[in-house]
């Protein structure tokens, strides 16, 4: 006997089940997991949060923001809070509450699910459908049509195509003229695997040259690690590339790849002076502890 088709609606339902599994809680940017969150920002801090808060503002063009230094000077504190702001504002749609943070991804080596890219585009997925829900039917009927795009060992690029870059063109007329929408993604440096970081880097910067997407800025946080810079210095990336450095004499220099020049200087507290353990980790020379205690700093 043939078995019995299973409605539309109900396999349409467990794909959307399915992906809510998938999806990483624990990597979004106010988490539970996350706690404790990090600090309010003051001084010198906020001037720079509110630079990078103008540059996401920017309705022309799509944009890789990336803020990188040493552990520890206040790159999630930064995240942290721009993704506050960007979740406090709507796009402005009718009747549809939709916020310009369209996800969020903190990376945490802790966490299996969180020290790889394989969950990285579903639960951006699933947070994109929550927040926009004209393209939840959309994003649910590509799992539908191919589960294995669930499997975190299928491939990046697949991943980053059907549950990413596709529903996001559906986007462009409908945000036409709005505010762009805000990704923010902490702690690069989290993810166990070079390559990974690699890829998704390129990736991204594939994402927003397609002329089909609307208006996006990402916002990125890393240290100051060789194979980070090697892969937002390729030359796919650094047309997109806002680079934004904190230095490690506690001064944020923030510096447009393009230009080259200075958007804002001025003396941070350094968690060095805060925190005892992590300096005098450096000053008996100890530094592979004071980089693993800072890393678990701000």
């Amino acid at each position: 006997m043939p078995q019995q088709a299973v409605p539309e609606d109900q396999t349409i339902r467990l794909s959307w089940e399915k992906l809510s599994h998938i999806f990483v809680k624990g990597a979004e940017y106010d988490s539970r997991e996350c706690q404790p969150h990090p600090r309010q920002l003051e001084g010198s801090w906020v001037d720079l949060t509110d630079r990078i808060n103008k540059l996401l503002d920017d309705t022309k063009k799509n944009q890789l923001v990336w803020l990188h230094g040493i552990a520890g000077v206040g790159k999630s504190a930064v995240a942290f809070n721009v993704a506050e702001r960007m979740k406090g504002l709507e796009m402005g749609l009718g009747t549809i509450v939709e916020k310009r943070l369209a996800g969020s991804f903190v990376f945490s080596r802790k966490h299996t699910k969180r020290s790889t890219t394989g969950y990285f585009f579903a639960t951006l997925a699933y947070q994109l459908a929550a927040t926009f829900p004209t393209i939840w039917r959309d994003i649910v009927l590509r799992i539908r049509d191919n589960p294995a795009l669930l499997d975190p060992d299928k491939s990046l690029r697949d991943q980053m195509e059907a549950l990413f870059l596709r529903p996001l063109r559906s986007l462009q007329g409908r945000l036409h003229r709005r505010p762009p929408m805000v990704f923010v993604i902490d702690a690069l440096q989290e993810c166990t695997s070079k390559a990974e970081v690699a890829d998704l880097i390129t990736l991204l910067a594939q994402m927003l040259r397609d002329p089909g997407v609307p208006v996006i800025h990402i916002l990125l946080t890393s240290n100051s690690q060789t194979h980070i810079h090697e892969a937002f210095g390729k030359a796919e990336v650094r047309p997109l590339l806002r680079d934004i450095q904190a230095s490690t004499s506690g001064e944020i220099l923030a510096m447009d790849m393009t230009s080259r020049g200075p958007y804002v200087t001025g003396d941070l507290p350094h968690i060095l002076t805060m925190n005892t353990e992590p300096r005098n980790a450096c000053i008996t020379g100890d530094l592979s502890t004071a980089e693993e205690l800072l890393t678990q700093e701000i």
